[in-house]
């Protein structure tokens, strides 16, 4: 069971990303389930390399989660804000990026590849943190200091697939 206890915690992120959908954005319930699953995305991989159950499947299963939550977040969030168009255009640019990412590591390496880098890292606890700070920085501030993180993070990733370095 030990060595399934990441993965469970992984799981819930996705369990939480699900119940995010059908909570009132900016909602106690919402606040709840985005907390705990900041909250499982943060510890899923610590209690991994403390059981010595770090595996191939569960980085794969911890990018599933940290996809379906950002996704569940957008739904709630982007008809909740006024994003501007400059915004808008550097998140096209970033997913692109990431897009292109995908496509390099299939064809370099035969295989899709998640690259968890200490960039990837501190990007997504910046946008983590976003939502909690929307009633008193505007988000023309914040959104684009984590666009310029994630183009970042995405450059980063695209090198590290380039030369063959992953980082797990």
């Amino acid at each position: 069971m030990a060595k399934q206890t990441a993965n469970i915690i992984t799981s819930v992120r996705i369990l939480c990303s699900i119940c995010l959908l059908f909570c009132t954005t900016f909602s106690v319930g919402f606040y709840a389930f985005y907390l705990l699953g900041g909250i499982s995305d943060m510890t899923d991989g610590f209690v991994a390399r403390k059981t010595n159950s770090v595996s191939s499947f569960g980085s794969k299963l911890d990018s599933v989660a940290d996809f379906v939550f950002i996704i569940s977040v957008c739904i709630k969030l982007f008809p909740a804000v006024d994003i501007s168009k400059g915004i808008w255009v550097f998140m096209l640019i970033i997913l692109a990026l990431k897009i292109f990412n995908v496509f390099l590591g299939i064809r370099l390496r035969k295989k899709f590849i998640f690259q968890h880098t200490v960039m990837n890292k501190i990007t997504g606890f910046i946008m983590f943190v976003l939502p909690f700070t929307l009633s008193f920085i505007e988000l023309r501030y914040s959104a684009g200091i984590i666009c310029i993180m994630a183009f970042a993070s995405a450059v980063q990733e695209g090198y590290y697939i380039g030369k063959g370095i992953e980082k797990i």
